[in-house]
């Protein structure tokens, strides 16, 4: 029987894996690596619990086909743990869980100028993808472009996304509040989306599921904005609620 401090410290146990979960995993590429892991647990666990039991033959069994699935996930789920220790190497990931980002300071002109930008290209049916992001990883992302390094203007976004410039088909990637790149390849969702979702949404919603970023798409036939965070879709409408997700997103 367990005693009372050891039932404490296995619940500490699965509340902190739990919120690790929740809070790197869940709806990411990474999350199938995760499942075939905790079957493979199970697996061992299975093994060992029959050759405990003196069934021997079942209990050896078992442990030989987890063995060839230990070696087997390497390859099968290469892309997916090339991203999970990716991801699980960006340290400024890991503080985001525990503090906030004290270095940003909340700057309204910066929302004001993007937020406008953003309406006016919905309006037009300009099409945009901006990544929001408080460090870039760039081993998630194919190429992160052009560096600008520059304050986020309504002027510099609609002169990056207008449809004639070298620039306009990549991501604008805003790290602490500036525009840090433009022309971004980012890496592509493998998920079955809808036929009316294009490359763009194929592209942020596949950077939400690698990494920790916020992705912005202005579509460019329709004119809709939405927004991908972890794997899925939310689309705005309302300019002030878009505000408001922004506000959370910039300053958080």
């Amino acid at each position: 029987m367990f005693s009372w401090v050891e039932l404490i410290q296995i619940a500490i146990i699965f509340v902190t894996l739990y919120i690790f979960y929740r809070s790197f995993i869940q709806n990411t590429s990474s999350e199938r690596l995760v499942r075939g892991l905790f079957g493979l647990a199970l697996l061992w666990g299975v093994s060992f619990i029959l050759s405990w039991a003196h069934l021997d033959l079942l209990g050896a069994f078992l442990h030989w086909v987890a063995l060839f699935l230990s070696i087997s996930l390497v390859v099968i789920f290469q892309p997916e743990l090339r991203k999970f220790m990716a991801l699980m190497g960006n340290i400024k990931e890991w503080r985001r869980l525990f503090k906030h980002n004290q270095d940003i300071t909340r700057n309204t002109k910066a929302l004001d100028a993007l937020l406008s930008a953003v309406e006016y290209m919905s309006i037009k049916h300009t099409g945009a993808l901006i990544v929001f992001t408080t460090s870039l990883d760039e081993s998630v992302i194919d190429k992160p472009g052009v560096a600008v390094n520059a304050d986020i203007s309504s002027e510099l976004l609609l002169t990056i996304f207008f449809n004639k410039t070298p620039l306009h088909d990549g991501a604008v990637i805003i790290e602490k509040n500036r525009i840090a790149y433009a022309g971004g390849i980012l890496p592509l969702s493998k998920n079955n989306l809808n036929w009316k979702y294009g490359t763009r949404h194929r592209a942020a919603l596949g950077m939400s599921e690698v990494s920790g970023a916020t992705v912005l798409v202005v579509s460019e036939e329709s004119g809709d904005i939405s927004i991908a965070e972890k794997g899925k879709f939310t689309k705005y409408d309302d300019m002030k609620k878009l505000r408001a997700k922004l506000e959370k997103v910039m300053y958080k």
